[in-house]
């Protein structure tokens, strides 16, 4: 990419895209999002200034503009395209086999897909070559890192600007090489779940203890290093030993525990259904919802001096 403003589009104004809007805008991209729901499209502008005065970027809030219509892009004119749509691959297939056709060679395709590989989203197209993946969490504004991931066509070159872009935005990319399920973090993320469901359905510990364990114990030390930096603080061979002794009694099991599969057939989906581990009201989600946020809004006050600085 050149020196020149960036221009992103963001496809899908859900809560995630209008989120990773927030994120390209805050680094200065001039940004559209393309939302087709014209009442959510009517609600965007109002969210994202909201999110860009929060932190601290109300001056470049007019750099997000919302569309209804895939028509109404000079696509030529896009550095980067974000797809934010919902997770099904014949959807997210059938937006990229367009944006192929109309897009310049050079403009970027990314996906914020979690679920589906990158080769698998772009195997309809002709330049699989610049098609990657660009994985937030979220809250995607809240959150630093993100996941740019390789599929088995995608040039290194690709995956090199998107993580300048990402950086110049804040935001902290890890450089995924290969297009595994689960990408980088969700990996991680499933083998700390899968012990913890585990040791649910066993009766060792309840939910209450298993979140406490995390975020009062070895989780919290996570804020100041990861887990390979751990190692070196502790010591290898401590680690090693350890290991030897733990790895043999994890869980390894393919399938998912009876704690989580009972509760997906009784539809106690958690928030969205009012009863999950743990039970929901209107007014607890929403206390919780502002706990779980202003909490990671302090997080990124002491790791500010570690983050990327927007300029």
């Amino acid at each position: 990419m050149s020196q020149k403003q960036i221009k992103v589009v963001v496809v899908g104004g859900g809560t995630m895209g209008a989120d990773v809007a927030v994120v390209a805008a805050r680094g200065g991209c001039l940004v559209e999002i393309i939302e087709s729901n014209s009442d959510r499209a009517l609600q965007l502008p109002q969210y994202t200034d909201k999110l860009m005065d929060e932190q601290g970027f109300s001056d470049r809030a007019s750099l997000i503009a919302v569309t209804n219509s895939i028509d109404r892009i000079d696509w030529q004119e896009i550095d980067l395209v974000i797809e934010c749509l919902p997770e099904k691959i014949e959807i997210k297939q059938e937006l990229f086999k367009t944006l192929d056709e109309r897009c310049d060679p050079k403009t970027i395709l990314a996906s914020n897909s979690s679920s589906f590989p990158i080769s698998q989203i772009a195997k309809n197209l002709n330049t699989q070559d610049r098609m990657i993946g660009l994985h937030f969490f979220m809250p995607a504004h809240l959150i630093p890192c993100v996941e740019v991931v390789c599929g088995a066509n995608t040039k290194l070159d690709v995956a090199e600007q998107l993580i300048r872009m990402m950086t110049m935005c804040g935001m902290v990319p890890v450089l995924v090489k290969k297009d595994l399920p689960g990408f980088l973090a969700n990996r991680l993320q499933h083998a700390l779940s899968r012990e913890a469901f585990a040791m649910i359905d066993a009766g060792i510990a309840s939910p209450e203890d298993i979140d406490k364990a995390v975020r009062f114990g070895f989780g919290f030390r996570y804020l100041a290093a990861g887990p390979v930096m751990q190692r070196d603080h502790a010591g290898i061979e401590i680690h090693a030993a350890a290991g030897a002794s733990i790895y043999p009694s994890l869980n390894n099991s393919p399938n998912i525990a009876n704690s989580l599969s009972d509760k997906v057939a009784n539809g106690n989906l958690g928030m969205k259904s009012g009863s999950g581990f743990f039970e929901w009201t209107p007014q607890s989600i929403q206390e919780e919802r502002k706990r779980y946020d202003d909490l990671l809004k302090e997080g990124l006050k002491i790791l500010k001096k570690e983050l990327p600085q927007i300029k």
